[in-house]
């Protein structure tokens, strides 16, 4: 422990607050929250022997620390979610952004809505239920209610159904009331929509009458085929009837939350009930440098729901964790109305937490050299290249560009990030060249990067990948290139630490260094360089390749006969893509005001 940390131990409060933990280079490391500043903060410093390897490795790191000081706990849990989120520490559990479950939605607030799956809760007033993950998919659930209930799956804007719509398919076959053409009314069809939401709630009885008549009469009819079709779907009822938890009530929600660790390596499993069925789990492999075990699942709790959205009736946990009522406030909060967060003793929420337990258990053992190889792969890469380039910092954010264009023709750029060693998908950036003149790949880098920098330099930036700074900047070329950048980053005041990967040999320059290093083919540090300059290659291409053809179908639409600038407009001002100017028919066509028949027949025709 050196000097500076005593000292700050010394002068560390008993309030509740957030503590920032920081490398010698004064790169964040870890966030975490406390009750008790003075006792948390204590805990990394104190005895190696009450302290896990994974502690130990986080403080061999850390110079130095600070704190602030929050009015009460739930204050203090806010402020470490919202900072993780903005600096996005190596030691901190971080939930990837793109794993999203499935739910079905309901919009009862828009007329006549539909039953769809969706991947991103909406805080737009719809039912949500779910997530439906193994046993019975969200695709089985589905098929389930559009087979029991006569509800429209067109996305037709009801507000706006041309005066000679026709009814589809599905209307005839009685798979569809018609709502488009009138056939039903709106109380009428939400009466059916209660029954869907009745059902999703954990009532089966109406949708079991409802298929075990369709298939008598689909029998009684000598229709075999469609019979066989509902018994299958009343089996797959079955199934889901059979996932029923007893002792809980049929329209309960709650999630069962278990953590399994052995001090080096932890992972955490999450049984999922929806309406009193037990309908699926998932398991993580995390890393986060808490204390304790109690600590880690109640950061990655936080960072759960803050990721899904979705907040059940009742949180389950395992193990008893510390700030357990700070948690529970904090998702009744959010909720709008009390959520529990508790520990059971007995009875069934106590057998569904041990069979989270046992998930968690068998999947930490069988998931060890899975973590350890993407471990190596991401941070001991961002790890070795620190090492093997000498950088200042820890490239914990990394940027790469790529140009991309067709003899000059529709320039546009890339910029793709990862965090510590892994893709940040949802921070990946596009650009179209706009000020370079033909085929200039310096010129388009330049102008890229110039624009890229004065966003990250605008005080009132609200994009939050333009606005964050990155570690590392990766240039794919050599020696000529990283020149070339460093002068605008010295142009503009940017210090951040440059370098450049050339393909040929897989060098790497750095700058004020004539000779480029070259890294051991098989280190993680050359790989993470590969795919990150791989990976901008690959998003510049798309990009590219999509600008193209955008520009050469719009041309061609100009081609269709009766079709010239004044209609163009029209047409793209009217229905705004190719896609649905493509899906039109031609009565929707003729309707537009500024195009004839014959032009409408032409349009249909060039699709079709």
């Amino acid at each position: 422990m050196n000097e500076l940390i005593e000292q700050r131990l010394k002068d560390l409060p008993s309030n509740s607050g957030v503590y920032i933990m920081k490398s010698k280079e004064g790169q964040i490391l870890y966030i975490g929250k406390a009750r008790n500043l003075t006792k948390r903060v204590h805990q990394y410093f104190g005895n190696k022997a009450n302290r896990t390897e994974k502690v130990l490795k986080l403080v061999s790191k850390v110079h130095d620390f600070e704190y602030i000081i929050t009015s009460n706990e739930v204050e203090a849990l806010v402020l470490e979610n919202n900072l993780i989120k903005k600096h996005k520490p190596p030691y901190n559990i971080l939930l990837k952004d793109d794993k999203n479950y499935p739910f079905i939605k309901i919009n009862t607030k828009k007329d006549f809505p539909k039953v769809e799956v969706v991947r991103k809760l909406k805080n737009d007033g719809a039912k949500y239920f779910g997530p439906y993950m193994i046993g019975v998919s969200s695709k089985e659930i589905l098929d389930l209610i559009h087979s029991a209930f006569p509800l429209r799956t067109c996305d037709l804007d009801m507000n706006h159904i041309p005066a000679s719509h026709r009814p589809c398919l599905n209307y005839h076959i009685k798979r569809c009331l018609a709502p488009c053409a009138g056939k039903v009314t709106k109380e009428e069809y939400n009466n059916i929509v209660d029954d869907v939401v009745d059902f999703l709630n954990g009532n089966d009885k109406s949708i079991a009458k409802i298929l075990t008549d369709k298939m008598m009469q689909a029998s009684l009819e000598e229709n075999f085929e469609l019979a066989l079709d509902y018994k299958k779907k009343l089996e797959t009822l079955d199934k889901l009837i059979r996932k029923q938890v007893t002792a809980l009530p049929k329209d309960f929600n709650l999630d069962i939350f278990a953590i399994a660790s052995n001090g080096l390596n932890t992972v955490v499993n999450i049984l999922f009930v929806r309406g009193g069925k037990l309908l699926g789990s998932d398991k993580r492999v995390i890393s986060d440098l808490s204390l304790t075990d109690d600590i880690t699942l109640s950061n990655f709790i936080v960072n759960f729901y803050d990721q899904v959205k979705y907040i059940p009736d009742e949180v389950i946990t395992e193990i008893e964790i510390e700030d357990a009522d700070v948690i529970s406030k904090y998702l009744s909060e959010k909720k709008g109305k009390k959520i529990n967060v508790v520990t059971p003793q007995q009875g069934v929420r106590k057998q569904l937490a041990n069979m989270a337990l046992s998930n968690a258990t068998d999947f930490l053992e069988k998931s060890l050299s899975t973590k350890e190889r993407k471990d190596n792969l991401t941070v001991g890469g961002v790890l070795q290249l620190q090492e093997f380039l000498r950088l200042k910092t820890l490239p914990i954010r990394m940027e790469c560009y790529d140009i991309s264009h067709v003899q000059g023709t529709d320039k546009v750029a890339s910029m793709v990030v990862t965090i510590n060693g892994e893709p940040m998908r949802s921070h990946y950036r596009k650009f179209k060249i706009k000020t370079v003149e033909g085929n200039n790949d310096f010129a388009s880098l330049a102008e890229t990067l110039r624009r890229r920098i004065a966003r990250m330099q605008d005080p009132e930036e609200k994009d939050e990948s333009f606005a964050s700074r990155p570690d590392l900047l990766v240039i794919d070329g050599g020696k000529g290139q990283l020149s070339s950048v460093k002068e605008i980053m010295e142009e503009m005041h940017c210090d951040v630490e440059v370098i450049s990967l050339a393909k040929r040999e897989e060098e790497v320059f750095v700058p004020y260094k004539s000779e480029p290093y070259v890294l051991p083919k098989n280190s993680y540090a050359l790989r993470l360089l590969q795919r990150i300059r791989d990976e901008a290659h690959r998003f510049a291409i798309t990009f590219h390749r999509n600008l193209r053809k955008k520009r050469q179908t719009h041309s061609q639409i100009k081609d269709i006969p009766g079709v010239g600038e004044k209609r163009y407009r029209i047409l793209f001002n009217t229905f705004k893509t190719v896609e649905n100017i493509k899906s039109a028919t031609i009565d929707e066509l003729k309707a537009i005001d500024g195009i004839d028949a014959k032009t409408a027949e032409n349009v249909y025709s060039f699709f079709h």
